[in-house]
């Protein structure tokens, strides 16, 4: 398919999602969302699609809306920026939560304001050495959007998310990994290699199981321990009527390896 702002591959069931506005660090524009709708799209529908990796073109990977593309709907008061949200970064980042495959991003290089939302709201980060997290919103006065007011204070407890959100400072790679921002900090020459390999076996797992424990994991922030008790309960029936359960035993009792169908 023909797109403008990004590049989209699919290979081996690795769909391949590259932010490409290079000279403009990937930031968001309009017709880039439109264009992201589509692909999720086809990401949700396709079943030959186990896996989807997001990364971003050139030397960064996504700066956040692009300032310099106009600020949308503008009324008496001003420019309307929740409409923005509410049509665009929003839906991005449910569909992204909700996508039963798993999302991996490989942040290569600086992800801001809703670029650092991006990274966060996928399934696993894997970020270059030299990849910098940004919440930039303070300082032109705005507040952090697209998840990032739900996602940091979870993963990196309320204190850092106060500092991240309201000291507008940039955090090196290193450093998010040491907090549990992300997954996972490694060189820059080495990036690609190791997210490809991790997309692999993703794209190799029980799909379907893949899917349950990431609505397992969505869920569990807003449930007590009974209640996510019985999430697991309820997805635990679902996991053990599927092919790829049984593929699973069959392939533990012979001791080889397992060809899961997501299933």
């Amino acid at each position: 398919m023909n797109f403008k702002t990004i590049l989209w591959d699919v290979q081996d069931g690795i769909a391949t999602l590259t932010l490409n506005r290079p000279d403009r660090l990937n930031a968001f524009t309009a017709e880039m969302h439109g264009e992201l709708r589509r692909v999720m799209e086809l990401a949700r529908g396709d079943g030959a699609i186990r896996c989807l990796l997001v990364t971003g073109a050139g030397r960064g990977f996504c700066a956040g809306a692009d300032l310099t593309a106009g600020l949308g709907d503008v009324d008496a008061d001003g420019p309307d920026l929740g409409m923005a949200l509410e049509r665009d970064y929003n839906p991005l980042i449910l569909e992204m939560r909700r996508l039963p495959k798993p999302i991996l991003a490989a942040v290569n290089g600086p992800a801001a304001g809703a670029g650092m939302s991006l990274a966060l709201a996928c399934d696993l980060v894997i970020a270059a050495r030299s990849a910098t997290f940004l919440q930039a919103f303070c300082n032109i006065g705005l507040v952090p959007d697209a998840g990032s007011t739900y996602f940091l204070p979870r993963l990196a407890g309320s204190a850092r998310a106060a500092y991240l959100t309201m000291m507008g400072e940039k955090l090196p790679a290193e450093t998010a990994a040491e907090w549990g921002l992300i997954w996972k900090c490694v060189d820059d020459d080495t990036l690609m290699g190791e997210a490809m390999s991790v997309a692999r076996k993703l794209a190799s797992g029980p799909t379907k199981g893949l899917s349950l424990i990431k609505d397992a994991l969505n869920r569990s922030a807003g449930n007590d321990l009974a209640g996510q008790l019985g999430v697991e309960r309820d997805l635990q029936r679902q996991a053990g009527r599927t092919r790829d359960f049984q593929e699973g035993v069959r392939a533990f009792l012979e001791k080889r390896p397992a060809r899961f169908e997501g299933r």
